[in-house]
């Protein structure tokens, strides 16, 4: 006899494997606890891999990946506040009038310390890792920088006694090994609720993907999210308790895509006549691909399954990369969004005020937009347009003399004032001061929808959405009126996210008001 929960699991996979299926998270969440829901489903697919409970997005996830660099952040301050006020403690004169020969020996401790943390990967917090063993490396490199600072003590003559670099290494020592016994509880917690795992989904119901999915539910360090196969006529529902939910076409437009970390093509990689199509067809998502080959062996399937696993802590190692580049960007969006909010505030408020008396509706427009890898954020600007002519989807965009405008409504958006509320959207990490633009989901271009005029359209969602850009102060500003318009906008937006620097952000949020202020042919 069926049960419910059968029928409920067959129409969810059903209504998931139509090409234009539209699932949001806690569509998929249930989704997920059906397909590993009923009495066939054993104790291994009821612990994952499609776990309901780990569904984070990929900004989400991103943001917990760049904690290391917040970690090692505090280590620095806790170490750099100690080492001052033993200097100061040291020179009753201040600590301008400290000698030379004193500070040297504790700054180059310090810098023993905070070296070889950041060297010998104290800051990795990997996977299985003892947390006693690491707080005993933490300790030790704290007496290893006091032993530094005392032989260049009695080298350089510093005339410090013992007890200050006791004191000092002591000190070092119990504030590092507290820091770190929080980060390893926090990433602890992080890992357990998937923030740390990688999601993944696979292209090809085949043995491959019954391999892997199997080794994941062993490991439980990877997060397999959904299978897609073209050959739907023929592939199961599910592979290994993980459902099929359509075919390549509804992977490219599927609302899974803002939780995926990594496509994983598990078909034969001999078939390179697919394998071309399958890469060329879904590089133009804004995830990774990646290519799953049949290993030979236990320990090679071990080690791509490693390859697979591996998006621990972001590292703070070797060159400028885009996690570190990330965190600055986010350390950036945070200080001067602050110092902006507060400076903006009389002139946000006399906005609102205006909105208000000029016409009845919300002083707010809020409209969904696309954010990083896909990902679906309501974006806040001041209300431009009347209450019952307000477009939420941009289905048709702003002309010159749009009657739905209203009077300080055309201020605003000449002087882009409406756009100030989304300082609120950046302090709270789904937006950057400095990037793409966010368009509205499902914004058209004539009668065609923008992402489709384009393949690499999504590549803009590699980076936040900010509140100006490179393709803004380049003129490719407001509505986009043909295809051209719209190969010109991500061609900008790709070039910013390649050339992505503090420097160049920087410029960009200096000339915005004086080039948007000085275009007024735009129509905004």
């Amino acid at each position: 006899m069926t049960s419910a929960i059968d029928i409920g699991r067959a129409t969810a996979l059903a209504d998931a494997r139509k090409p234009d299926a539209r699932l949001d998270a806690s569509g998929l969440q249930a989704l997920a606890a059906q397909s590993v829901a009923g009495p066939k489903a054993d104790g291994a697919a009821r612990r994952g891999p499609f776990r309901p409970e780990v569904w984070l997005n990929a900004r989400q996830r991103h943001a917990s990946r760049l904690a290391v660099h917040w970690f090692r952040s505090a280590d620095v301050a806790a170490v750099s506040v100690i080492t001052v006020a033993i200097l100061w403690a040291m020179t009753p004169a201040g600590l301008l009038a400290s000698p030379l020969s004193a500070a040297v020996p504790l700054a180059v401790g310090a810098t023993i310390v905070l070296g070889l943390m950041r060297s010998l990967g104290l800051y990795r917090f990997a996977r299985g890792q003892k947390t006693p063993l690491h707080l005993a490396a933490v300790a030790g490199l704290a007496l290893l920088g006091g032993l530094a600072a005392i032989l260049l003590d009695a080298v350089l003559g510093g005339g410090a006694t013992l007890t200050v670099y006791i004191i000092w290494t002591a000190l070092i020592t119990v504030s590092l090994y507290v820091l770190h016994m929080g980060w390893s509880d926090l990433v602890a917690g992080w890992r357990a609720k998937g923030a740390l795992t990688p999601n993944i989904v696979l292209v090809g119901a085949t043995r491959h993907a019954e391999t892997l999915i199997k080794e994941a539910l062993k490991r439980r360090d990877i997060n397999v999210l959904g299978v897609f196969d073209d050959r739907l006529a023929r592939s199961p529902d599910t592979v290994v308790g993980v459902p099929v939910l359509g075919d390549a076409e509804a992977l490219m437009t599927h609302r899974m895509t803002p939780y995926v970390d990594k496509i994983v093509l598990a078909i034969d990689p001999r078939a390179e006549k697919r394998v071309r199509e399958l890469t060329a067809r879904l590089s133009t998502l804004p995830n990774e691909v990646t290519l799953l080959v049949d290993p030979a062996d236990a320990s090679e399937r071990s080690a791509a399954l490693d390859r697979l696993a591996s998006a621990p802590l972001a590292s703070l190692d070797g060159r400028v990369d885009d996690d570190r580049r990330a965190f600055n960007k986010r350390i950036q969006d945070i200080v001067i969004g602050t110092v902006a909010l507060i400076l903006l505030a009389p002139v946000m408020a006399l906005t609102a005020l205006a909105v208000r008396l000029d016409s009845p509706g919300p002083i707010f427009f809020r409209q969904r937009r696309h954010g990083f890898i896909h990902e679906e954020i309501v974006v806040w600007k001041f209300r431009s347009m009347r209450q019952e002519a307000a477009d939420a989807t941009a289905s048709r965009q702003v002309t010159t003399d749009d009657d739905r405008v209203t009077r300080v409504g055309k201020i605003i958006r000449s002087t882009s004032l409406d756009e100030l509320p989304q300082i609120f959207n950046v302090l709270k990490g789904e937006m950057s001061l400095v990037g793409p633009r966010p368009h509205a989901i499902g914004m058209k271009t004539g009668a065609v929808e923008s992402a489709r005029l384009v393949a690499e359209y999504a590549h803009r969602h590699r980076m936040k959405p900010g509140m100006t850009g490179w393709a803004a102060i380049k003129g490719s500003r407001g509505p986009l009126h043909s295809a051209q318009d719209v190969r010109r906008r991500v061609q900008l937006d790709i070039e910013y996210i390649e050339r992505q620097s503090l420097w160049l952000d920087l410029w960009i949020m200096v000339v915005t008001i004086p080039v948007l202020l000085g275009d007024r042919a735009a129509v905004r």
